[in-house]
């Protein structure tokens, strides 16, 4: 995961796949929009939180790539539940999914809502995310071109 995890001594382990916390490394910073369990079709992946959990993850996954970044590069998810009842179903897909993107173990924090709903009833749960994407080390700064003098255009036009 981009960035350094945080184990505060004064709290326990973390109640699942997710870390108290993480320093993020300099960078740009991705902000992923809540992200849902329909493809680029506009299909639902499945009725159930698992299917849905998944591509809801292959979405976001997909808008890291679109800004150069992967799932290692998520400094923190938020989730949204539309009952706890899904909360175990949710938790099987991460199971699933996460070992192949933190196979270290070090997951980025994540708060979990239970909601009423979403925007649409079939939905189960949305996704968002942060991630950093690194500073490319010695690259310089893009600078403006600088603007020539009107005066030196005007003296080569009367010649």
């Amino acid at each position: 995961m981009a960035g350094k995890v945080l184990v505060p001594k004064e709290l326990g382990k973390p109640l699942g796949m997710y870390s108290h916390g993480v320093v993020a490394p300099g960078g740009e910073l991705i902000v992923v929009a809540g992200q849902v369990g329909m493809d680029a079709a506009g299909r639902l992946a499945g009725p159930d939180v698992v299917a849905q959990t998944k591509q809801a993850l292959d979405n976001v996954r997909a808008v890291l790539a679109a800004a150069g970044c992967g799932m290692r590069d998520v400094i923190r998810f938020q989730t949204f539940l539309t009952g706890a009842e899904h909360i175990e179903g949710f938790m099987q897909a991460r199971r699933e999914v996460f070992p192949a993107c933190y196979p270290d173990g070090a997951y980025p924090p994540n708060t979990l809502l239970v909601i009423s709903r979403l925007v649409r009833p079939e939905l189960l749960v949305e996704i968002e995310a942060m991630a950093v994407r690194p500073s490319r080390a010695g690259a310089a700064p893009k600078r403006a071109a600088k603007p020539r003098a009107r005066k030196a255009r005007a003296t080569r036009k009367r010649r």
